[in-house]
């Protein structure tokens, strides 16, 4: 078992999960074109979970993933409410809701109206064991971003979900820890790695540069004209 992983189902349920990306082509791989972030982290890699949206046999097993992860981690019976982030975590919501046959409501990036629920579709949470779900994150400024909203409007927020973390960027863990929120995600860009060792998704070549990028993410992006800190993607936020 890796390091990364606190138990065997965790390490299993990542590979699993990395997979599914890897076989609906949600993973891209772009070194000589890297991609800019919003946060202004530059990336040879990119991993667009919104596909996962079109597969049925994908997202349930995400899903059913996700939902044994948080019960396994956090509880069974721990959360009042699903919530989701606008756009890409409302349908992840959804389905996870579902599964823990709980409400759910969604968080606007932007208010719509006047007062504390501005920012919230469904119904106010006031007072209620809240879980945010996305579908990924990188270094975690739009989780704050989203719990802090929730929070605004009186729901209990101390758990936020993602089906994929990047594992790379500087203080993700650290800066939602200090807003006392735990980070809980299937799978990382080691878990893709450690599907492609076995399986030829991509080229030696790309995977070389990749690996370059995930041992030192600060130099790979401020080399390439990339912010190099939280710091700076605060001020990017």
């Amino acid at each position: 078992m890796s390091d990364r992983h606190a138990t065997v189902w965790d390490r299993d349920a990542a590979l699993i999960a990395a997979r599914i990306l890897l076989d609906i082509k949600a993973v891209n791989f772009r070194p000589e074109e890297p991609y800019t972030f919003t946060s202004g982290w530059k990336s040879p890699v990119y991993i667009d979970c919104r596909k996962i949206i079109y597969f049925p046999r994908a997202r349930a097993k995400i899903c059913d993933l996700a939902v044994e992860k948080i019960g396994r981690h956090v509880g069974y019976e721990t959360f009042d409410v699903v919530a989701g982030g606008e756009t890409a975590g409302i349908p992840f919501a959804a389905w996870i809701a579902d599964r823990m046959l709980t409400p759910m409501v969604y968080v606007r990036k932007k208010p719509k109206g006047f007062g504390r629920n501005a920012l919230i579709e469904g119904d106010a949470p006031e007072g209620q064991r809240t879980l945010l779900v996305e579908d990924l994150t990188t270094d975690g400024q739009s989780k704050i971003r989203f719990c802090q909203a929730l929070r605004d409007a009186g729901a209990i927020v101390n758990h936020t979900f993602v089906v994929f973390y990047y594992g790379v960027f500087p203080g993700s863990f650290e800066t939602l820890k200090a807003m006392d929120i735990g980070l809980h995600h299937l799978c990382t860009w080691w878990d893709v790695l450690e599907v492609c060792r076995t399986n030829p998704y991509f080229s030696d070549e790309a995977l070389a540069e990749v690996r370059k990028f995930l041992d030192d993410p600060v130099t790979w992006s401020t080399s390439r004209g990339g912010i190099g800190s939280t710091a700076e993607a605060k001020a990017e936020a």
